[in-house]
């Protein structure tokens, strides 16, 4: 998201100048961590003097300082992963195979591998950091009875090297699963320390139970198949294995507690050397940025908020541009004066008008996604409610299997109408395309038909009323409320039929051909063999709240527009001196009140309102779990803020009766 190759002013001048400082500060802070897990690794409790000048002479040595350049050079990747991976909306699967198929993505695949070879690296540091028998991959040994000494494989150094693997994979994959990439901005603003400084002993509980549970996976993985990469490696560099000292892939190699103590120690300064960095990373990148709400000379007209409000592309830019307005609406009134101001010469209230405007588009585009959504679940149970009660079952699994992810409509254009039933079940009965009948008329030769339907269709004879074309003007009038024709169809809808040019019985009635119907059963019989396998159903059924999650991931930008709408709103009542926001009130009430009924109709679905299971700790970002709640409140406290400056003065306001007696609820503060 954070991308150097975006040309653009806001990416140059402000995140690469926050990721460099954010990275600046990781390397800084890694010798006082290191200087940490040195003398920690190298804890002894019954030789505290010895502890401690090893400690002393160890932090000035040779093999110390080249582990930490490493170390630096790690710190440096992990830095320009963040910047690269990290985005400001989350990706949410709706499926597990969707999930699978994130996790098993080319681009992802190469992410899991570099953080594997970083973490070998880490671990190859923190072994020479550790010395004693974790120090080289080669030892001395004594093999045979000869005596002869040879330098054999040093499994605790293997050992080490591969947990670091392990690990990087471990934060690779917990990256995708728990959105770790994902930047959400602090309800309440602070100051750079004191945030760091709040969240610091929470990446040190983090980092301490992940490295507790890799060390736990990792041993048991260690024990079923650490004997492949031990013999592959003895055999590939020829060194030999010590037959003096227990082998770690047994129960007896495991149960050492210093390797087990070494390991967690290790594991827990990786993980929080990635961690600190993923935290400085994301205070710096939300850091609020103010925007000059209209600038002097032509140069700097691009950087001003009302254009930046409408960038598309640069998505960082957008959001610090809304959470600027959101700021600016609450706590600045000179800047709220230059929102309410008029243009020199013309007395135009430009700056209102982008800013409203771009806000109110914002709320459109959710609302129309609400809308669509809803209107898709709806028609899914109409076709399901026609089924026969013996093939509803079937219907019912096969389609669930074989959706995949779940059908979430994306934020629609107002020139793009929204997807209807027309656009599915695109053919008519009788073989010929009509207007009419597209809309409601169910495709039989579809993979994805039901055989119920199938019935229904076919048993549409000849003498029935249904067959051929429409007779009757009235069918229209008595079609599903659900189903709407979209704007391109009605504006291309040619007139019906005559029954002169209805098809004929014997075009009617004519067969499809052998192989095309054996294909058809044998598609039918393969979808309903995989809709019983127990694997298949669970990789492909679609999770519980992710398509209400997924509707509402970039809420936060809708929750700043209404915070910065309704506080202008509420402000112009003493601070608009020449009443620009006036104009545009009506359409502002009209468009909160429209997604409000849009948003308490989508919370009446299954799941929606459910509020997700708290997770352990854990470094992924989870609020995007929890944003259709924070939007709801947002949008009743913007409302409520309106109602409570204007009061009755509102019910001067030219708005539809409907929406009067929706806002004199408010009004009476029975909302």
């Amino acid at each position: 998201m954070f991308s150097l190759k975006q040309n653009c002013w806001f990416i140059r001048k402000v995140v690469a100048w926050r990721a460099s400082a954010s990275i600046a500060w990781s390397v800084l802070l890694l010798p006082l961590t290191t200087a940490i897990f040195l003398i920690l690794s190298r804890f002894s409790l019954f030789h505290p003097f010895q502890w401690i000048s090893d400690c002393t002479s160890l932090l000035t040595a040779s093999s110390t300082i080249f582990s930490l350049v490493i170390l630096c050079a790690v710190v440096l990747i992990t830095g320009f992963f963040n910047l690269e991976f990290y985005t400001l909306v989350p990706s949410i699967p709706c499926s597990r195979v969707a999930l699978l198929g994130t996790v098993l993505h080319p681009q992802q695949c190469i992410h899991s591998l570099v953080y594997s070879s970083m973490g070998m690296l880490v671990m190859w540091c923190a072994s020479v950091i550790i010395g004693g028998r974790y120090s080289t991959l080669g030892t001395h040994c004594r093999l045979g009875e000869s005596g002869e000494v040879m330098t054999c494989l040093n499994e605790y150094h293997l050992f080490l090297l591969l947990s670091g693997a392990f690990m990087g994979y471990s934060h690779s994959f917990l990256g995708v699963v728990q959105n770790m990439y994902f930047v959400s901005f602090p309800p309440i603003q602070q100051y750079k320390y004191p945030q760091f400084k709040g969240c610091l002993p929470m990446v040190l509980k983090c980092s301490v139970i992940q490295s507790l549970f890799s060390a736990r996976n990792f041993a048991a993985l260690y024990f079923f198949f650490g004997y492949m990469p031990k013999a592959w490696i003895s055999n590939t560099l020829n060194l030999p294995l010590d037959g003096s000292i227990q082998p770690l892939d047994s129960l007896a190699g495991l149960a050492d507690i210093s390797l087990f103590y070494h390991l967690v120690i290790s594991g827990t300064f990786l993980y929080f050397t990635w961690y600190l960095s993923v935290l400085l990373f994301r205070i710096y990148a939300t850091e609020a940025h103010t925007f000059p709400v209209q600038s002097t000379f032509i140069e700097e007209a691009d950087q001003c908020l009302p254009k930046v409000l409408t960038e598309k592309v640069v998505l960082p830019m957008k959001f610090l541009a809304l959470q600027d307005l959101a700021l600016l609406s609450q706590h600045s009134l000179s800047r709220r004066q230059e929102v309410f101001s008029l243009s020199q010469p013309g007395g135009h209230p430009h700056n209102w008008n982008a800013v409203s405007r771009e806000c109110l588009s914002l709320l459109s585009e959710l609302t129309q996604r609400l809308v669509a959504h809803h209107d898709a679940v709806a028609s899914n149970g109409r076709v399901k409610s026609q089924s026969a009660s013996s093939d509803t079952k079937t219907a019912s699994s096969s389609s669930s299997v074989f959706s995949g992810t779940e059908d979430v409509p994306g934020t629609p254009r107002p020139s793009i109408p929204l997807r209807t039933p027309g656009s599915v079940f695109n053919s008519s009965v009788g073989g010929l395309p009509s207007s009419l009948t597209a809309p409601f008329t169910p495709d039989v030769d579809s993979p994805f038909s039901t055989p119920s339907i199938r019935r229904l269709v076919g048993s549409q004879g000849a003498r029935s009323p249904w067959f051929g074309s429409v007779q009757s003007p009235h069918i229209m009038r008595r079609g599903p409320k659900l189903w709407s024709a979209s704007t391109e169809s009605q504006t291309k809808e040619s007139p019906p039929p005559s029954p002169a040019s209805a098809p004929t019985p014997s075009a009617a009635n004519q067969k499809p051909s052998f192989l095309s119907q054996w294909l058809q059963n044998r598609k039918e019989q393969v979808k309903s063999f995989l809709s019983k396998r127990v694997l298949v159903v669970y990789l492909f059924n679609k999770l519980p709240e992710a398509s209400s999650q997924a509707l509402f991931a970039d809420s936060q930008s809708h929750i700043w527009a209404l915070q910065g709408l309704s506080h202008l709103v509420a402000a112009s009542f003493t601070e608009d001196q020449f009443g620009v926001v006036q104009t545009t009130l009506p359409n502002i009430l009209s468009s909160l009140i429209i997604l409000l009924e849009a948003v308490e109709r989508h919370f009446k679905l299954p799941h929606a309102s459910s509020k997700p299971v708290r997770s352990i700790c854990s470094m992924g970002d989870s609020t995007y779990k929890t944003l259709r709640f924070a939007l709801r409140a947002a949008l009743k406290t913007a409302i409520y803020k309106i109602t409570t400056t204007f009061g009755e003065h509102l019910n001067a306001v030219n708005i539809s009766m409907d929406h009067r007696k929706r806002l004199q609820q408010f009004l009476e503060f029975k909302e």
